[in-house]
């Protein structure tokens, strides 16, 4: 399929998939004639970057992880990359959730208040 076409499936611009192309994030795909002529393993990869950088991840986070063995992708590279970004998914909701426990803990303590104090706090009034 033709980059069009790629971008279409992907929701990619088609400068943003040539950009990916020219940093080696995905394999140039063969040419028919002019054009660029694009497998579904071109579409996987795109999706793979287009996802892992909505979670935060870096181009060259992904340049690391996205590994080609006699050209093919090694997805098992992908698969341990995506481990650690669940991992550490997981500990940041660990520490979101101390953090809120923390909040409760402060609204707790401010409902324990007296609440017979006669004057609001300063620049409050």
């Amino acid at each position: 399929m033709y980059i069009g076409e790629v971008a279409n499936k992907t929701g990619l611009s088609i400068k943003a998939i040539r950009f990916y192309e020219e940093k080696g994030l995905i394999m140039p795909p063969p040419r028919k004639g002019r054009y660029r002529v694009y497998s579904d393993t071109h579409i996987d990869i795109l999706n793979l970057i287009k996802e892992a950088k909505s979670l935060g991840t870096t181009l060259s986070q992904l340049k690391s992880a996205i590994v080609y063995k006699n050209g093919e992708v090694d997805w098992s590279y992908i698969e341990s990359f995506l481990a650690d970004i669940k991992l550490q998914l997981l500990l940041q909701i660990d520490d979101l959730n101390s953090k809120v426990q923390k909040v409760e803990k402060c609204l707790l303590d401010i409902e324990s208040c007296p609440s017979s104090i006669d004057s609001p706090p300063k620049g409050r009034d």
